[in-house]
């Protein structure tokens, strides 16, 4: 069986090395960056206990080369900008271990090592063919023009959000806007960080994330509501604006929030700013030739901090299905209601940011019996 992967990001990387010495199978992949670089690298991110769960049962190598190169995620408190406290959980309350905080660009080195001897980098996917044997074939866009490979039994599109697996074979996804910007930035000056593990900061439905990363670097969010035309415009990317939404009304604002605000006003030329949405859960084309997963197949907002962490689960839960012969219609079956429940869970758990809902009750209320249950169930329910 020859089975091509496109896109070496978390779910693709994972899904090849689980399929390297897989017996009766061939595995190329293909990312469109050049060797050593790595797309959207310049930020950091938290991966929920739930995907070290998987690597741990899994991939155990893979699981200690990443506990290495991260921080543990422990903690998740939420505060008000002026410092009040509204919720301080201890993840080993609700998971088996810690989840883990690290740089992306870290991530995608350790993730595609293993696989560099499979891939082709500076490979764009531009269109799919068909051989005689009615096998796929992708047309690349590389740096020296159109090439062909194939046939494939088997596609996989690891190619995020925007895939172009998934468009080519089913269509372009109508994406849902949850009505929020959201803003990304790392800082790396940041010896005199006044706090370490994840937290959040609301004045309003206006927030703020943040944690440190390896290597003395903080990696720093924000959100806020957007108006009925759901555009970001100019003015919002201000400092002005910027302060104005951080700013306790009555109060200055807390050390930890003063401190982020000033690293905003110095590097707003290198923040990324875009519009939180979902796309519809999609697994497979109706042939079965062309699987998806991680962002490909089911992105979802950021809330709970599980788009990588699901992209995880799904190389993992790929890999293991197709080492033993199994279907992309088994992969689904396996797969997608665990999806529609985190999914359906971070909408939920996004309250706190739309606009016209009651900020502090919400945070309050993820202390409830009620949403830890379902916290508890995102953090340990692997397939």
């Amino acid at each position: 069986m020859r089975i091509g992967i496109i896109g070496t990001g978390v779910a693709g990387s994972l899904l090849a090395e689980a399929l390297l010495d897989a017996p009766g199978m061939s595995v190329t992949a293909y990312e469109r960056v050049a060797r050593g670089e790595h797309a959207e690298a310049g930020t950091g991110l938290n991966v929920g206990p739930n995907a070290l769960k998987a690597l741990r049962l899994h991939r155990p190598v893979r699981h200690a080369a990443l506990r290495e190169a991260s921080l543990p995620w422990r903690r998740w408190f939420v505060d008000l900008t002026d410092g009040t406290r509204l919720l301080d959980l201890d993840l080993l309350d609700l998971a088996e271990e810690p989840g883990m905080r690290i740089r992306w660009s870290e991530l995608y080195r350790l993730l595609r090592a293993p696989v560099a001897g499979c891939t082709r980098s500076g490979h764009t996917l531009e269109a799919l063919e068909e051989d005689a044997a009615g096998r796929l074939v992708p047309v690349f866009r590389t740096a020296s023009g159109l090439v062909r490979d194939g046939g494939f039994d088997l596609l996989v599109g690891a190619d995020g959000r925007y895939s172009r697996l998934r468009a080519l074979t089913c269509g372009e996804p109508e994406g849902t806007l949850l009505g929020v910007c959201i803003w990304r930035l790392l800082v790396t000056e940041a010896a005199e960080c006044p706090y370490d593990d994840y937290g959040q900061w609301f004045r309003g439905n206006a927030r703020l994330l943040s944690f440190r990363v390896p290597g003395g670097a903080v990696y720093i969010a924000g959100t806020f509501p957007l108006g009925p035309d759901a555009q970001v415009t100019e003015a919002m990317k201000t400092e002005a604006a910027q302060r104005a939404l951080f700013t306790p009304q009555d109060a200055p604002p807390c050390p930890a929030v003063a401190w982020m605000l000033d690293k905003v006003t110095a590097h707003l030329p290198e923040i990324h700013w875009a519009r939180s949405a979902t796309v519809p859960l999609l697994r497979h084309d109706p042939t079965g030739r062309a699987l998806f997963l991680g962002d490909a197949a089911q992105a979802m907002v950021p809330t709970l901090g599980q788009g990588a962490t699901q992209a995880v689960e799904c190389g993992v839960v790929a890999g293991t299905v197709l080492r033993r012969g199994g279907s992309v219609r088994e992969i689904a079956a396996r797969r997608d209601p665990r999806v529609a429940f985190v999914r359906d869970f971070s909408l939920e758990a996004s309250d706190t940011l739309v606009s016209g809902t009651d900020a502090v009750a919400g945070a309050r209320a993820k202390a409830s019996p009620a949403f830890l249950a379902k916290l508890r169930r995102t953090y340990t329910d692997i397939a």
